[in-house]
């Protein structure tokens, strides 16, 4: 292992560390769309309900609200895929922790879209 790759004298800085950075979320969005339907739904909801947000009757906070919401989910969505992709690059046998993970990060989109559902139910029918 190279001992310089912890080493914060070593790391990018300044404007090609935003560069490369943008570079690997840009590969990760694009695998991301290519690869995970849940994703790309997730996706076509934001392009949809975005629009919709600027027909309602709210101010700008609850329009931030609404549209952050939808982000959530996409960020939970991520970070599951992580999960999924750690447990399986260790292994792909079946292992009662493997199995766990990959529960606990299905619970948590679940409860990312729990939440969404409750900000978009309590603006646009209680406002």
């Amino acid at each position: 292992m190279n001992n310089n790759m912890f080493n914060n004298t070593c790391k990018p800085t300044g404007i090609r560390r935003i560069y490369l950075a943008t570079q690997n979320s840009s590969r990760a969005f694009a695998w991301l769309f290519k690869n995970e339907s849940a994703f790309r739904q997730e996706c076509l909801l934001l392009a949809v309900a975005t629009p919709i947000t600027f027909m309602l009757n709210i101010n700008v906070i609850e329009q931030v609200l609404l549209i952050s919401s939808i982000l959530i989910v996409l960020l939970t969505e991520v970070i599951n895929t992580a999960v999924e992709a750690v447990v399986d690059r260790i292994g792909l046998e079946m292992h009662p922790l493997s199995g766990l993970a990959k529960d606990l990060g299905s619970a948590a989109v679940a409860l990312s879209l729990l939440i969404m559902v409750m900000i978009w139910f309590g603006i646009v029918f209680f406002n």
